[in-house]
């Protein structure tokens, strides 16, 4: 019953071992139905009132925009995570986005509402009414119908979390990151919002997405994904890796989070904190990672070998 895989006999004698369903579940990235010029903006600026002043990235994605610079009210102008930003360890906004949708109903925030409270927000999307609806993703149209032009798809409390673990959707591997807020010359620190092509997990604590990430970032997880026929990582890899939920009385669950938030340093090219564990370069942090992860599933030292070889020959 577990899915199609291709290792070394005595690695995926091990990975049954790890295959199995999380105890978290993964969600898909912000998505504007195809329209990322719209959404997509860059703060050029911020005038002595507070607006920002913005630009929409008109020539992202396979539909260019009209280039328009406006004023804008910041209230839903958040930081904006892409594909490209997230590597493993590491993750930085590049841009910035506009998040019309309410995530507690799931529906673009109310016409009478925007019109009064965000006079520009509203100017600036119905600039570009037209090429809104013109849409084609069906999600994003139904949400249209019920709500209002600017809806958007993939909205929700979970978007906000505080602690989010992400990871690329389209690679080869998985490559996973803890986010939180972000903060940018022009816009205060505010939490940061993946976009579509991204897989994200809400944890509740620092804690809890460190002790995630280090978990599918170590050898053994790696391989389950690398080792499937054919797989993108998106939220169904969590229905064959299997990530206990975090106790933080666990002594292995704190040393993954230790190790991640080390990890995550290193790869930012700061020193780690003085009271997370010794480890020198990223390499060597990350083979603690290894045994700590095999500790976690029980894992033996020839068989956490046999993993390593596999994922050598993966390349």
């Amino acid at each position: 019953t577990s899915p199609w895989m291709t290792a070394r006999k005595a690695a995926l004698k091990a990975l049954q071992k790890v295959i199995g369903p999380a105890a978290y579940q993964a969600r898909a990235g912000s998505y504007t139905g195809g329209l990322n010029g719209v959404h997509w903006v860059r703060i050029l600026g911020t005038r002595p009132d507070g607006l920002l002043i913005i630009q929409n990235l008109w020539d992202v994605g396979k539909r260019k925009m009209r280039r328009v610079e406006k004023p804008l009210e910041p209230s839903l102008v958040y930081p904006l995570l892409r594909g490209r930003d997230v590597f493993r360890w590491t993750a930085t906004p590049s841009d910035h986005i506009i998040v019309s949708q309410d995530p507690k109903t799931r529906m673009a925030y109310e016409e009478s509402w925007m019109k009064v409270e965000l006079p520009l927000t509203y100017a600036y999307f119905k600039e570009f009414e037209e090429e809104l609806w013109t849409r084609q993703s069906q999600s994003v149209r139904d949400l249209m119908e019920k709500s209002a032009f600017y809806a958007m798809y993939a909205v929700a409390d979970y978007t906000f979390a505080l602690y989010k673990v992400v990871w690329r959707e389209v690679s080869s591997g998985i490559d996973a990151a803890v986010i939180s807020t972000h903060q940018s010359n022009y816009l205060e620190d505010k939490v940061i919002v993946p976009d579509h092509t991204l897989i994200l997990i809400p944890c509740e604590s620092a804690d809890e997405a460190h002790f995630v990430c280090a978990a599918l970032n170590s050898a053994p997880s790696r391989l389950v994904v690398q080792a499937y026929v054919a797989l993108h990582p998106s939220p169904h890899v969590l229905q064959h890796i299997a990530v206990p939920r975090f106790d933080a009385g666990h002594p292995v669950h704190a040393r993954l989070g230790a190790l991640s938030r080390q990890a995550h340093a290193l790869a930012a090219g700061q020193p780690p904190a003085g009271s997370e564990p010794a480890g020198g370069s990223l390499a060597a942090v990350e083979a603690q990672v290894d045994a700590a992860a095999a500790e976690l599933w029980g894992i033996t030292d020839k068989e956490l070998q046999e993993i390593r070889r596999s994922l050598a020959e993966f390349g």
